[in-house]
C-alpha cells in the first residue's frame, strides 16, 4: 500500500490550496483518513480527520478555513485549506487506517511522504 501526496507549493497569505492522497495497492477497505502536518522543530500535529462514513473532526486552529473530504471510489483523500495564514507553512502528511484483506479484520497505519505548503507574502 502507497499513500501519495499531491497539490502541495507557495502561496500569499489568503490564498487557497488543495491537497490529494491517492491510497494505491491491495486494499479491502479504508477507515478513518487523516492530515497532518509538520513545521520545522514542531512535532507533527493532527490537522483533520475524516471517517468511512464522512464524520469529520478539525484542529481549532484550522476550523472554518480546511475542509476535508473523501472520495472512496477512488481511494483518495482531500484537503482544501482556504484563507491561509503564514502559520499554516509546514510539510502537510496523509495518513489512513487501512483493511486489507477481506478474511483478516486487522486494519494497519499508513502514511504518505509528505508535500509542502508554504505561505508567505
Amino acid at each position: 500500500v502507497q499513500l501519495v501526496e499531491s497539490g502541495g507549493g507557495s502561496v500569499q497569505p489568503g490564498g487557497s490550496i488543495r491537497l490529494s492522497c491517492l491510497a494505491s495497492g491491495i486494499i479491502f477497505s479504508i477507515k478513518a483518513m487523516a492530515w497532518y502536518r509538520q513545521a520545522p522543530g514542531n512535532q507533527r500535529e493532527l490537522v483533520a480527520t475524516i471517517t468511512d462514513t464522512g464524520r469529520t473532526h478539525y484542529a481549532d486552529s484550522v476550523k472554518g478555513r480546511f475542509t476535508i473530504s473523501r472520495d472512496n471510489a477512488r481511494n483518495t483523500v482531500y484537503l482544501q485549506m482556504n484563507s491561509l495564514e503564514p502559520e499554516d507553512t509546514a510539510d502537510y502528511y496523509c495518513h489512513a487506517d487501512i483493511r486489507i484483506y477481506r478474511e483478516f479484520p486487522d486494519s494497519y497505519e499508513f502514511w504518505g511522504q509528505g508535500t509542502q505548503v508554504t505561505v508567505s507574502s
